[in-house]
């Protein structure tokens, strides 16, 4: 089923530490994570709940369940509202500290981690990134994939189901993309969009367009929903994209980013006759981010300085940070074509 990749645990009642402990704990435990990875991933939660309650105004963690292959992993984003660092990578280094500590937290999560980012501004907070493998990578080879995609899709609160969603799909041709917002929020906007999901699947078309025309069929009988589809082809190295409603997507390079325009609608309603597909080339545009109307639509990163460094996870957790309504499910999708 497809649903919220990430669940929300605000970290502002210091009584509430524990629970945030034990449930992080148990997503892992389900997914079969050894006592020495679960270990790990106990100190790791432990200290960013630490530097959450020593720095943080209005801090919260976001932790997901993930799969890279027959590997799985949980994806940690600690998310503060702190007085930030000016040189975050200098606080990594054991015995410094912004505090009246050991200043061995950031550092003991770097280590335990088999990925790790951060990236802090002054006066703005800081994010950090841990994602620990069911079968720890730390050993391997990096491997560079040539589509590098990161959800952060987070329930409505107060909800149990997510009426966001996306769903991707891969083949020696094509990587397809579909971002979905049901109408409204709960059960029945988390149905259509997982009709949606069933609908992109199986469809056999290349054209984004087509691809919307085929699931609007398909979903008739359900509330409707908004959505965009990505397609990026390996051969041509180019991008093609559809949407309808109002799903956000921006197109974007080191210096550059280009904001795409949906059509009017609503999908299984709605939806007129003159879609058609909008293409870039991978050479201008290298990366797609996508964001439901659960963002404020005018979000931007351009004050954020060197934020397209970071991975992908970090990147869509400050659209989050910043422009996150609180009041709808919400939903950064972000994917990146790797230039070799």
């Amino acid at each position: 089923m497809v649903d919220a990749t990430h669940t929300r645990f605000e970290a502002n009642d210091r009584s509430y530490f524990s629970i945030i402990k034990k449930d992080i704990r148990l997503k892992a435990e389900r997914a079969g994570f050894t006592d020495k990875r679960l270990g790990d991933l106990d100190l790791v939660v432990s200290e960013m709940i630490s530097n959450l309650h020593k720095y943080a105004v209005g801090g919260e963690i976001l932790a997901g369940l993930f799969k890279e292959g027959d590997n799985q992993y949980i994806e940690l984003i600690c998310i503060d509202n702190g007085p930030g660092m000016a040189f975050p990578q200098k606080m990594l280094e054991d015995g410094i500290s912004t505090g009246k500590t050991l200043g061995m937290g950031l550092g003991s999560i770097k280590r335990l981690s088999d990925k790790f980012d951060i990236y802090s501004m002054k006066d703005w907070g800081t994010l950090i990134l841990s994602r620990i493998y069911k079968n720890s990578t730390r050993k391997q080879q990096a491997v560079n994939p040539v589509i590098d995609i990161r959800p952060v899709i987070v329930t409505m609160p107060g909800q149990i189901k997510s009426g966001d969603g996306f769903y991707y799909k891969t083949t020696d041709q094509h990587f397809k993309l579909l971002v979905a917002d049901g109408l409204g929020h709960g059960e029945e906007a988390n149905h259509a969009v997982n009709e949606a999901v069933q609908a992109f699947r199986a469809c056999p078309f290349h054209s984004p367009a087509e691809i919307i025309r085929h699931i609007h069929q398909f979903i008739r009988g359900t509330r409707g929903m908004v959505g965009t589809v990505v397609v990026f082809d390996f051969g041509t190295r180019k991008w093609k994209i559809a949407g309808v409603g109002n799903i956000s997507t921006r197109m974007s390079n080191f210096l550059d980013n280009k904001m795409l325009m949906s059509h009017n609608g609503i999908i299984g309603l709605n939806i007129p006759n003159t879609i058609n597909d909008q293409e870039l080339t991978a050479e201008k545009y290298h990366q797609v981010t996508l964001c439901s109307d659960g963002m404020i639509s005018r979000w931007e990163t351009n004050k954020l300085i060197g934020i397209n460094r970071c991975d992908l996870s970090i990147q869509a957790a400050a659209i989050y940070k910043e422009f996150a309504r609180q009041t709808d499910d919400m939903s950064v999708v972000m994917a990146k074509i790797n230039i070799r």
